[in-house]
Protein backbone atom coordinates (compact mmCIF):
# COMPACT_ATOMS: atom_id res chain seq x y z
CA UNK A 1 0.00 0.00 0.00
CA UNK A 2 1.34 3.29 -1.16
CA UNK A 3 1.56 6.35 1.69
CA UNK A 4 -1.00 9.05 1.22
CA UNK A 5 -0.26 12.33 0.18
CA UNK A 6 -0.86 15.41 2.56
CA UNK A 7 -2.22 17.36 0.67
CA UNK A 8 -4.48 16.49 -2.70
CA UNK A 9 -2.36 16.97 -5.94
CA UNK A 10 -2.56 20.62 -7.30
CA UNK A 11 -2.36 22.26 -10.37
CA UNK A 12 1.07 23.53 -11.31
CA UNK A 13 2.05 26.92 -10.53
CA UNK A 14 0.93 30.56 -12.26
CA UNK A 15 3.67 31.57 -14.89
CA UNK A 16 3.78 34.74 -13.12
CA UNK A 17 5.93 34.13 -9.47
CA UNK A 18 2.43 34.32 -7.67
CA UNK A 19 1.54 31.40 -5.50
CA UNK A 20 -2.64 30.08 -5.89
CA UNK A 21 -3.23 32.11 -3.02
CA UNK A 22 -3.80 35.38 -4.27
CA UNK A 23 -0.41 38.01 -4.58
CA UNK A 24 1.14 36.17 -2.14
CA UNK A 25 4.58 35.68 -3.34
CA UNK A 26 5.76 31.92 -1.75
CA UNK A 27 9.35 31.93 -0.16
CA UNK A 28 10.10 28.08 -1.10
CA UNK A 29 12.48 28.01 2.15
CA UNK A 30 9.85 28.78 4.35
CA UNK A 31 6.33 27.04 2.78
CA UNK A 32 8.62 23.88 3.04
CA UNK A 33 9.54 24.53 6.28
CA UNK A 34 5.74 25.78 7.93
CA UNK A 35 3.79 23.54 5.46
CA UNK A 36 3.77 20.52 7.67
CA UNK A 37 2.93 22.46 10.81
CA UNK A 38 -0.16 24.51 8.78
CA UNK A 39 -1.63 21.07 7.18
CA UNK A 40 -1.48 19.80 11.31
CA UNK A 41 -3.14 22.73 12.06
CA UNK A 42 -5.58 22.47 9.51
CA UNK A 43 -6.07 18.77 10.54
CA UNK A 44 -8.22 19.83 13.21
CA UNK A 45 -10.81 21.66 10.87
CA UNK A 46 -13.84 19.47 10.50
CA UNK A 47 -16.86 20.01 7.92
CA UNK A 48 -19.76 20.10 10.79
CA UNK A 49 -21.78 18.11 8.23
CA UNK A 50 -18.98 15.32 7.62
CA UNK A 51 -17.27 13.84 10.38
CA UNK A 52 -13.85 14.11 8.81
CA UNK A 53 -11.27 16.66 8.49
CA UNK A 54 -11.10 18.62 5.54
CA UNK A 55 -7.65 17.99 4.58
CA UNK A 56 -8.60 13.98 4.48
CA UNK A 57 -11.93 15.41 2.97
CA UNK A 58 -9.62 16.89 0.23
CA UNK A 59 -10.80 20.76 0.68
CA UNK A 60 -6.99 22.32 1.13
CA UNK A 61 -5.76 22.13 -2.77
CA UNK A 62 -2.58 24.62 -1.76
CA UNK A 63 -0.44 26.16 1.16
CA UNK A 64 2.16 28.52 0.75
CA UNK A 65 4.20 30.94 2.90
CA UNK A 66 5.86 34.30 1.97
CA UNK A 67 9.09 35.78 3.44
CA UNK A 68 7.18 37.87 6.21
CA UNK A 69 5.58 34.91 7.13
CA UNK A 70 2.04 34.77 5.77
CA UNK A 71 0.49 31.72 4.76
CA UNK A 72 -1.90 31.69 1.91
CA UNK A 73 -4.31 28.69 1.66
CA UNK A 74 -6.30 27.95 -1.59
CA UNK A 75 -9.45 25.76 -0.28
CA UNK A 76 -12.33 24.46 -1.81
CA UNK A 77 -16.12 23.23 -0.13
CA UNK A 78 -17.79 20.69 -1.09
CA UNK A 79 -20.13 22.29 -2.88
CA UNK A 80 -21.07 26.21 -3.73
CA UNK A 81 -24.13 26.01 -1.31
CA UNK A 82 -22.18 24.68 1.58
CA UNK A 83 -23.56 25.61 5.09
CA UNK A 84 -20.57 26.02 6.49
CA UNK A 85 -19.42 28.28 3.24
CA UNK A 86 -19.18 31.23 6.05
CA UNK A 87 -17.60 29.66 9.14
CA UNK A 88 -14.63 26.92 7.58
CA UNK A 89 -12.59 29.82 6.02
CA UNK A 90 -12.64 31.75 9.09
CA UNK A 91 -12.11 28.69 11.16
CA UNK A 92 -8.78 27.51 8.54
CA UNK A 93 -7.32 31.30 8.98
CA UNK A 94 -7.80 30.99 12.93
CA UNK A 95 -6.26 27.85 13.17
CA UNK A 96 -3.34 28.68 10.44
CA UNK A 97 -2.66 32.23 12.29
CA UNK A 98 -1.86 30.20 15.30
CA UNK A 99 0.85 28.02 13.87
CA UNK A 100 4.83 29.35 15.28
CA UNK A 101 6.14 30.82 12.74
CA UNK A 102 3.37 32.44 11.05
CA UNK A 103 2.13 36.19 11.05
CA UNK A 104 -0.96 36.15 8.98
CA UNK A 105 -3.45 33.96 6.91
CA UNK A 106 -5.16 34.22 3.75
CA UNK A 107 -7.51 31.96 2.83
CA UNK A 108 -8.61 31.85 -0.81
CA UNK A 109 -11.86 29.66 -1.14
CA UNK A 110 -11.79 28.63 -5.02
CA UNK A 111 -14.00 26.67 -7.02
CA UNK A 112 -12.30 25.36 -9.77
CA UNK A 113 -11.09 22.51 -10.24
CA UNK A 114 -14.31 21.52 -8.56
CA UNK A 115 -14.22 19.13 -5.84
CA UNK A 116 -15.19 15.48 -5.79
CA UNK A 117 -14.71 12.86 -4.23
CA UNK A 118 -11.90 11.41 -5.98
CA UNK A 119 -9.97 14.00 -3.84
CA UNK A 120 -10.72 12.55 -0.95
CA UNK A 121 -7.74 10.41 1.15
CA UNK A 122 -8.69 6.36 1.36
CA UNK A 123 -8.84 6.92 4.94
CA UNK A 124 -11.66 9.49 4.58
CA UNK A 125 -13.27 7.17 2.09
CA UNK A 126 -13.22 4.22 4.18
CA UNK A 127 -14.61 6.31 7.09
CA UNK A 128 -17.58 7.66 5.16
CA UNK A 129 -18.04 3.99 3.83
CA UNK A 130 -17.12 5.32 0.10
CA UNK A 131 -14.15 2.33 -0.39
Amino acid sequence: MKPLPVIPPQPPEPPDGTSHTGDLVPDAERTQALTPAIVDAIRTVFDPEIPVNIVELGLIYDVAVDAAGTAGVRMTLTAPGCPAAQSLPGEVAQKVKAVPGVTDAKVDVVWDPPWTKDRMSEAAKLQLGLW
